[in-house]
């Protein structure tokens, strides 16, 4: 595998390949065909844009092919493309375009009356509608059109990646032409890529799993990328099947949706050899590896690329893994590290307050380039010539980094800080329970109160009394962590990175759902009835109460 500089180079590379490219549903795309629809594009692009603007295309719409036409437009031509997430709604959809500084909206049927809704305002021409019959016809008229200008450099802005916004609005993180490139490459090492492979990318392409561990890798390895229009637990691994997909990518709860599909004798029959992506969790990774007769590559990372924490088979359960040396946890209010966590006879955590920090980098290099118009968050990332990365953790005797949750989820009760990851990890042993999501709520007369999300196969069959029997059975559950409200779904709010949505749990606090609370310390676990709802409904007025968003 011969390594390119640029995203540029990587698309041109397979310009005369008919070898398959796309593997989309049903159908398939080769390289050839793929490069000549982005040439289309680039031109197009070119004929609208406004030269004194910022190249910035904007792409509202699913995985359709289209979508990995533009990006490939982008790619030859130096432009950019914003992949606009297509949950958001209203003034925060439009804060989204405006802020990356789209001249260009490409957008689908599906999403175009969202522009409306939100009262967005740009030149008719300026906004394409894939399905229409104008963008078809001028696409046809520049069928074999040849490309001038000058080629893209290493240093080029090629995409602007907007952070998942679970707990704020989205950060758009830069990425060049030179990174898009060494990351394919880096992925298509570590995952062996090799001819008469495939990969498979189910999230959405505004998603950096899909466009770094995806698309780059794909490119790099010459071999075919394979998706569908919107993720599908039950048809993934016949996807998998139909393309021969070797690898596969995912983020979230992707492998957790999966193993929800009922078994089939013949799970363990299908061309996958790794699957790589993070934040599944132990029973997951386990499960689907052996489910599928594969190797599933688990680590912590973020958008902006500058930590990686590897997970090893021989980490204790519960671990998020181990890291280089650099990679260390500060205290984010004194710069010092934190000491390793204590534990009890019992399991219990001693000093979880202070053994909690932020995960640092003391000697980062390369990955994150900034983000887009924002440099007092950048600044705030980089401090002191540290990377700082706004999630926490701890560690023990051994080395071994535990998550802890962001940088914002501390929970304060009775005097007593702790974070949100903590807790999460310990529930999420309930046998019932297929996540675990721990969020603060208000408490009266001030202080949080902790609230727990189960998603859980079938709401109906829960069984409270159980949970409560759980949760006195976990020695290393600390009494002040022990929720005093639980909501119970089947489907929690979650963003299109298949993360959950945390400001939306905390914004509904216990107004929505299935939802059982204790009335005072110590009491069992008792469903929430409209007047509890009605007695609890000054909490959410007073200081410490979830504040408003837009965002769904």
């Amino acid at each position: 595998m011969t390594e390119l500089a640029t995203a540029a180079e990587l698309f041109w590379s397979h310009q005369k390949s008919e070898s398959k490219g796309l593997h989309f549903e049903d159908g398939e795309v080769t390289y050839r065909q793929w490069l000549d629809e982005a040439r289309r594009r680039a031109a197009l692009f070119d004929e609208l844009r406004d030269p004194d603007k910022p190249p910035h295309i904007g792409v509202l719409l699913d995985n359709t092919p289209d979508y990995l036409y533009w990006l490939g437009a982008a790619a030859i031509s130096g432009a950019v493309i914003v992949g606009v997430n297509s949950t958001y709604r209203g003034a925060e959809l439009l804060r989204l375009i405006d802020h990356a500084d789209c001249q260009l909206m490409v957008v689908s049927d599906t999403f175009g009356d969202l522009l409306e809704e939100a009262e967005f305002s740009m030149d008719p021409a300026k906004v394409l509608r894939t399905e229409s019959p104008a963008y078809r016809a001028a696409l046809s008229d520049l069928e074999g059109v040849e490309l001038a200008g000058k080629a893209p450099e290493e240093e080029d802005l090629y995409l602007l990646i907007f952070t998942s916004g679970s707990t704020s609005f989205p950060k758009a993180v830069r990425c060049t032409q030179g990174r898009f490139a060494r990351t394919g490459a880096h992925v298509a090492r570590v995952a062996d890529l090799h001819e008469g492979d495939g990969v498979y990318s189910p999230l959405p392409f505004f998603h950096s799993s899909s466009l770094f561990s995806g698309l780059a890798s794909s490119l790099a390895a010459g071999v075919p990328l394979g998706t569908r229009s919107k993720f599908s637990a039950s048809r993934t691994i016949g996807d998998v099947r139909a393309m021969g997909a070797s690898f596969m990518t995912y983020t979230g709860k992707v492998l957790n949706y999966i193993l929800a599909v009922p078994p089939d004798t013949n799970d363990a029959v299908n061309p996958l050899r790794i699957v790589i992506g993070n934040e599944a969790s132990v029973n997951d990774i386990r499960s689907f590896a052996e489910r599928f007769d594969c190797r599933v590559h688990d680590s912590y990372g973020s958008t902006e690329g500058v930590i990686t924490i590897r997970r090893d088979a021989s980490m204790p359960d519960g671990a998020l893994g181990s890291a280089e040396a650099s990679i260390v946890v500060l205290d984010p209010e004194t710069g010092d590290e934190c000491p390793r966590v204590r534990r009890g006879a019992d399991g219990t955590i001693l000093n979880a307050a202070d053994a909690t920090g932020e995960i640092v980098n003391l000697q980062p290099s390369g990955g994150f380039e900034g983000y887009y118009k924002n440099e007092e968050a950048t600044t705030e990332r980089f401090r002191d010539g540290k990377y700082w990365s706004g999630d926490l953790a701890y560690r023990d005797d051994d080395g071994w980094f535990y998550f802890a949750g962001r940088s914002n989820e501390w929970l304060r009760v009775d005097g007593e800080n702790f974070a949100a990851g903590v807790v999460e990890t310990i529930l999420g042993r309930f046998e019932q329970a297929r996540s675990a999501i721990v969020y603060a709520v208000p408490d009266a007369p001030v202080g949080d109160a902790v609230m727990a999300a189960l998603e859980v196969g079938d709401p109906s069959r829960f069984d409270v009394g159980a949970f409560d029997d759980f949760l006195r059975a976990q020695d290393d559950l600390g009494p002040k962590w022990v929720p005093s409200f639980v909501r119970i779904g089947s489907d929690l709010p979650k963003l299109a990175s298949m993360k959950f949505d945390k400001t939306t749990l905390r914004r509904e606090a216990w107004l929505h759902g299935e939802v059982f609370w204790r009335s005072a310390r110590g009491e069992p676990l008792t469903p929430l009835s409209t007047e509890d709802r009605a007695t609890l409904a000054p909490r959410l007025s007073g200081p410490g109460a979830p504040q408003a968003t837009n965002h769904p």
